[in-house]
């Protein structure tokens, strides 16, 4: 597992030479989310879509 400061290195050289800071942060912020998200996949913290669909319309039965 790499660690977030060779990520962060990776995303890096795999942008182009004229990205903005913006370009920069923006990679990094869906990087960082992306694994955040798996890492709840892993830990099953997580709610099956059909479930969420049911709270959202208020059919929990």
């Amino acid at each position: 597992m790499a660690t977030a400061k060779e990520a962060a290195r990776e995303v890096l050289e795999r942008l182009s030479d004229q990205v903005t800071w913006n370009d920069i942060m923006y990679e990094l912020y869906v990087k960082q989310k992306l694994e955040a998200g798996l890492a709840d996949i892993e830990a099953g913290r997580t709610v099956p879509h059909q479930q969420l669909k049911a709270e959202i319309l208020g059919n929990e039965n």
